[in-house]
C-alpha cells in the first residue's frame, strides 16, 4: 500500500526528452496518417449519424434540446477516450514489449520518466485529433454554434489525457495482448454506455447514478455539456477538479510503473 501511494505521488520529471519521443511517434504517425484518420473520424461520425440522427428521430427533446444536441458532446468525450486508450495500450505495448523501442531509447540521454510522459502526451494528442474530427462533422451538421466550444476543447483534451494515462498504467502491468480485453470490455465500453452518453443520468436508478459519478467519463461529459450550454456552476468546477485530480494521479502512477518495468 505504501508503495502504491508513493507511485501515485511521485511526480515525473519533464524534460526535452518528452518532446523528442513525442516527435519520434509523430514522424512514424505520418506514414499511417490516412489509415488512422479514417478510423478516428469515420467510426464516431457513423455513430453521430446512426444514433444522433437515426435514433434521434424517435426521441423527443432532452432537457430542452434535441437528441443529437444532447448526444454529440458525449460523443466528443467518448471518441477522445477510446482513441487515447487504444493508443496507450495496444500501440504502446507494441513499442514496449515487441519492438523494444523504449529500451532502445534509454541508450540515449532520454530518461524513463520522459518516455512515459511522452507516451501519455502522444496518446492524448491522437485522441484529441479524433475529437477534432467529430467536431468537424458536427459543425457541418450545424451543432457547433457557440464560442463555448473553445473552453470545452480544454476539457476534452484533459479527458484524453486521463484515459491515455489510464491506458499506459494498464500497459505497464500486462504481459500479453489478451489482457487488455479485461479493461476494454470490463471498464471502458461499459463506461461509454452509462456515463450520461446516450441517455441522461437521472433515468438510472439511484444506486447506478451514484456509481456513475465515480466514472471519469461522466465528469467529462457533464463538464462538456455545461460549457456548450454556457453554464458555469459549482458542479462544473467539481467535474473539472475531478478530471485534473485523476489526470495527475494516473500520470504519476503510470509513469512510475513504466519506469520500474523499463529499469528493473
Amino acid at each position: 500500500m505504501l508503495e502504491l501511494i508513493k507511485d501515485m505521488t511521485s511526480f515525473p520529471k519533464w524534460g526535452a526528452g518528452v518532446f523528442t519521443v513525442w516527435t519520434r511517434n509523430y514522424m512514424y504517425f505520418k506514414y499511417t496518417f490516412l489509415i488512422t484518420l479514417f478510423w478516428v473520424i469515420l467510426e464516431p461520425s457513423l455513430y453521430l449519424f446512426a444514433v444522433g440522427k437515426g435514433v434521434g428521430m424517435f426521441v423527443g427533446k432532452i432537457d430542452g434540446v434535441s437528441y443529437i444536441e444532447f448526444f454529440y458532446p458525449a460523443l466528443l468525450c467518448s471518441a477522445g477516450m477510446l482513441v487515447s486508450f487504444f493508443e496507450s495500450t495496444y500501440a504502446c505495448f507494441t513499442r514496449l514489449q515487441h519492438q523494444k523501442t523504449f529500451q532502445t531509447i534509454l541508450f540515449t540521454p532520454v530518461q524513463a520518466d520522459e518516455i512515459g510522459l511522452a507516451e501519455i502526451l502522444w496518446a492524448s494528442c491522437k485522441g484529441f485529433l479524433g475529437v477534432l474530427g467529430v467536431l468537424l462533422v458536427s459543425s457541418l451538421l450545424g451543432l457547433v454554434n457557440s464560442v463555448w466550444i473553445l473552453p470545452a476543447l480544454i476539457i476534452l483534451f484533459i479527458n484524453c489525457w486521463v484515459f491515455a494515462a489510464f491506458g499506459l498504467l494498464i500497459t505497464s502491468y500486462v504481459k500479453h495482448w489478451d489482457t487488455f480485453i479485461y479493461a476494454q470490455s470490463g471498464f471502458i465500453i461499459p463506461m461509454s454506455l452509462f456515463s450520461g452518453t446516450y441517455f441522461p443520468l437521472y433515468s438510472l436508478p439511484d444506486w447506478a447514478q451514484s456509481f456513475a459519478y465515480l466514472l471519469p467519463l461522466t465528469h467529462s461529459v457533464m463538464a462538456t455539456r455545461f460549457l456548450l450550454e454556457g453554464q458555469i456552476n459549482p458542479m462544473l468546477l467539481l467535474n473539472v477538479g475531478m478530471l485534473l485530480f485523476l489526470a495527475i494521479i494516473l500520470s504519476n502512477w503510470a509513469v512510475s510503473r513504466l519506469k520500474k518495468r523499463l529499469i528493473v
